[in-house]
């Protein structure tokens, strides 16, 4: 099958220097991603893994070129086109996948995780693993004002259905702070590549099909951490947007997203 790339533009700021990078969806989340790129550079992130934006057109600066080569980014990856959270996935993963990379970590760009963790992430990928999974319910892990609705929805209907889909324990299944590997990427079975995959699809479908197949997973102990005043730095919220998470995790049921699925979307 022909992989559906969105439409992108990259700028490149350095040469490959390592040989997995981390990638950042990114639409302007100002002063929360200037923070946390504070944190990165403390923490030593950007020398350990190459580290690359997707962007859906900020215009909050947090994209200027300057910042970004200043800050040792590797690159920025802009859509051009219509899209959300997996479509920017799909452009860095295909992006990374052409430039040679043996493994793709994600992390969101709103200062809700700590990326500390990332050498967590960088020492299950040298080992071999395909999927690793940021959670903050394991051991070493840690949740911080985290709202009451999400925690329960989390544990009370996303964790048991992912578990169920999975046919293995997942403990933390809305968490965007995860791995994989280019084998996985690649396999056949998989393919990611697809216009289907446009909102928060992939985030459910590439743990439940990592876990069918059998591929080598685990999960690492991350911390997440909501603002002290109560509000919810996310691009998903409303009860439309709660609808909406409900669709996917029925199709995911259902293994709609499955490569050899009779079941057909409607085009956007």
């Amino acid at each position: 099958m022909e992989k559906q790339i969105p439409e992108f533009e990259a700028v490149e700021f350095f040469e490959k220097r390592n040989k997995y990078c981390l990638l950042i969806p990114l639409f302007n989340e100002g002063e929360r991603y200037f923070s946390q790129v504070e944190k990165m550079k403390s923490s030593g992130l950007f020398r350990k893994v190459d580290v690359i934006i997707c962007d859906a057109g900020s215009d909050d600066g947090t994209t200027a070129h300057e910042f970004l080569k200043d800050t040792g980014h590797r690159a920025l990856l802009v859509r051009k086109g219509k899209g959300r959270y997996s479509t920017d996935l799909r452009m860095g993963y295909h992006w990374a996948i052409e430039q040679g990379y043996e493994g793709f970590i994600s992390v969101d760009g709103n200062d809700k995780d700590g990326t500390e963790a990332i050498d967590l992430f960088l020492r299950a990928l040298d080992k071999g693993y395909d999927y690793i999974q940021g959670s903050r319910y394991i051991k070493g892990g840690k949740g911080v004002n985290t709202p009451f609705i999400r925690e329960a929805a989390l544990k009370l209907i996303n964790e048991p259905v992912m578990t169920f889909c999975a046919r293995m324990h997942l403990s933390d299944t809305t968490n965007g702070f995860r791995a994989y590997s280019r084998k996985f990427m690649l396999d056949e079975r998989v393919l990611p590549f697809r216009d289907i995959f446009w909102g928060y699809e992939l985030i459910y479908y590439l743990p439940v099909r990592a876990c069918r197949l059998g591929f080598k997973i685990c999960e690492v102990p991350v911390t997440r951490t909501y603002p002290d005043d109560g509000t919810v730095p996310s691009k998903v919220g409303g009860f439309k947007g709660n609808l909406y998470q409900l669709s996917i995790l029925h199709h995911t049921i259902w293994h709609h997203y499955d490569p050899d699925s009779k079941y057909r979307f409607k085009e956007r």
